[in-house]
């Protein structure tokens, strides 16, 4: 989130920026993945950092922000489309095997929330898309026109952590029936959809948070399988690195934060077998490339396989938060957490 620099720095904050490439960039002449490229601040000060010897190659799923990056001219910097999992075949196409430093700064950056028409924000009105890369897969709107009662119901409460999951599934199908093909064509028509069934749950507001907030961010990572991203380049990350190299996440959200504590301490050796990883109990079932629209995956994977703890490949660093002058700047930041790990 927030991954931006450029003319609108001003409304668009990088967060963590100092305290994430401290602890990424060890050596000048390394070699850096900036997993996450949004509007480049941290890939632009990863470039400062690094030497004439230095090599960073940045990704992003999104076609807007590797379009907003081409203009960048470093012969240090390479740019590519693509998601996190494709990382090992990015690297044997370059001639690499190894890499010094990987950064993840994850969930949605602020022109993704801000353009309503990309669809991830209850605020503006326009189409229910959500996805970040939207040349793949199902928008939300796509999805939920198909879904069953009992799949919304289940990647609410899972994904979104949201107490009136069944209410909310339950409004939804008798809206989508009522409208057929042209229900939730906008975000504006889900939104009104869930606040009324959360209204009559709960009977008045949550101070604070709007009523829709946790069903759009379950229909978020479900659509984009942040989760299963997620747990693809942890574990890639592990044996791409080489001994001393660096991985720094940064998540906004209990379930990300989550999965990646427990990478850390599992690798870490500090893990036992009852906490080893987050399960698909708690990261709920993926709409993967091959599933149906009309349901979510059936199989209950493990995310992060619990497990005895393995020889300790990774050494924990810590965890950093930012600090009041940064969420007093940027609101979007309070909610943040940068999780370092050097590997072994």
């Amino acid at each position: 989130m927030n991954r931006d620099e450029g003319p609108d720095a001003a409304r668009h904050r990088t967060v963590l920026l100092d305290e994430a490439v401290d602890a990424l960039v060890l050596h000048d002449d390394g070699f850096y993945v900036d997993g996450t490229f949004g509007r480049g601040g941290h890939s632009a000060a990863i470039l400062a950092r690094i030497g004439a010897g230095g090599r960073l190659l940045a990704i992003d799923r999104d076609p807007e922000a590797v379009a907003h990056g081409a203009a960048w001219r470093d012969e240090r910097f390479e740019l590519v489309h693509a998601r996190f999992s494709e990382l090992p075949g990015l690297l044997e196409a370059r001639g690499r095997d190894a890499i010094d430093g990987l950064l993840l700064d994850l969930g949605v950056s602020s022109p993704q929330l801000d353009d309503a028409a990309r669809g991830f924000s209850f605020r503006g009105d326009g189409p229910l898309d959500m996805r970040m890369d939207p040349t793949r897969g199902l928008s939300a709107r796509q999805w939920l026109l198909d879904a069953s009662e009992q799949d919304i119901a289940h990647a609410l409460r899972t994904y979104g952590e949201e107490r009136f999951a069944g209410r909310i599934a339950k409004a939804i199908v008798a809206g989508r029936a009522r409208a057929g093909e042209d229900a939730f064509r906008t975000t504006i028509e889900l939104a009104a959809v869930v606040a009324g069934a959360v209204g009559r749950a709960r009977g008045r507001p949550e101070p604070g948070k709007d009523p829709a907030t946790r069903t759009f961010q379950a229909l978020r990572i479900l659509v984009n399988q942040e989760l299963e991203e997620l747990a693809d380049i942890l574990g890639l990350a592990v044996t791409l690195l080489r001994p001393g190299g660096r991985l720094a996440v940064i998540s906004f959200h209990s379930l990300e934060d989550r999965m990646v504590k427990q990478f850390i301490a599992r690798e870490s050796g500090r893990a036992s077998h009852a906490d080893g990883g987050a399960t698909a109990a708690e990261a709920g079932r993926s709409a993967s490339a091959g599933a149906s629209r009309r349901h979510l995956s059936t199989g209950l994977r493990s995310l992060l396989p619990a497990q005895d703890a393995p020889p300790a490949r990774l050494r924990s660093i810590g965890r950093i938060l930012p600090g009041q002058a940064e969420v007093a700047a940027n609101p979007r930041a309070r909610s943040a957490v940068l999780r370092v790990a050097e590997r072994a």
